[in-house]
């Protein structure tokens, strides 16, 4: 300040109202600041898709304690962003109510379940069945196959029935799979009710639309599968990543099953 205005420190701290010792003091950064932003790097770079906000939850999950706005700040410093987004499936709910048909209360009050296709390298088709809590939004199961029909469904229903009992709803849509008279007489006969979507509303199943929306967004459009065996080991892979370490928005940036969390890397926290 002195070489560059020709005034001495003293005139220009008082010009300035800010005192000596502020100006001689050497600014110190956080002493857990370098670390905190190695690890916002490295998650960015690895989950692609996670914003700032994703990326805080992850953070505390791990043994972190920072807020979103020491996050965004290194965030934006270090020039991060998300890539441009798809364009969005649709709501959940109209602004009128009137998809409210079947709000979940509880855990195991509402499941609904969906088809998604892809291919593979070699451009065979292959299709997952999603099935998820929509209370929790933990993802119960993924099952992956190159064909999947009403049998299948039922398989996949009775495997999760066994292990957790059967919900009091299962929400679907009106595809063939889903309306077959044998899943319907099955359905009703361990106790739980269906609950079907009218034809051109998949707002009405939005949950699940939620999900394979992410499903889609953050594995499968980054992924290339050269095999079925290959989609279903990373398919399952990302499923138990999601329900275990993903944060959710709607949970209060925990995953859906936050009691079988692993932390994968323990961080002190450093005052």
């Amino acid at each position: 300040m002195r070489q560059e205005l020709g005034v001495s420190e003293r005139r220009a701290c008082r010009t300035l109202g800010q005192h000596r010792s502020t100006q001689r003091k050497v600014p110190q950064g956080r002493a857990d600041e370098e670390r905190l932003t190695d690890d916002i790097i490295e998650l960015a770079d690895q989950y692609g898709r996670y914003g700032y906000r994703m990326v805080t939850g992850m953070l505390n999950n791990a043994g972190w304690q920072v807020n979103h706005k020491r996050v965004e700040r290194i965030w934006r410093r270090e020039g991060l962003k998300v890539p441009q987004k798809q364009k969005k499936k649709g709501r959940l709910w109209l602004n009128d109510g009137s998809c409210v048909r079947l709000r979940p209360e509880r855990p195991n009050h509402v499941w609904s379940y969906d088809f998604v296709q892809d291919r593979t390298a070699d451009g065979r088709v292959y299709r997952t069945l999603n099935i998820i809590d929509e209370y929790t939004r933990e993802a119960l199961m993924i099952r992956v196959d190159r064909k999947l029909n009403s049998t299948d469904v039922l398989d996949a229903l009775t495997d999760l029935f066994i292990l957790r009992g059967p919900p009091e709803y299962i929400r679907s849509d009106n595809g063939p799979e889903f309306i077959a008279q044998k899943v319907r007489d099955w359905i009703g006969a361990v106790g739980a009710k269906t609950a079907y979507i009218k034809p051109g509303s998949p707002w009405a199943n939005g949950y699940c639309e939620s999900f394979n929306a992410r499903f889609r967004d953050e594995l499968l459009n980054g992924e290339i599968f050269y095999s079925l065996r290959e989609a279903q080991i990373l398919i399952e892979k990302w499923r138990n990543h999601y329900n275990t370490i993903r944060p959710h928005s709607a949970l209060g940036y925990r995953p859906p099953a936050p009691e079988s969390i692993v932390p994968l890397d323990q961080r002190p926290t450093m005052h």
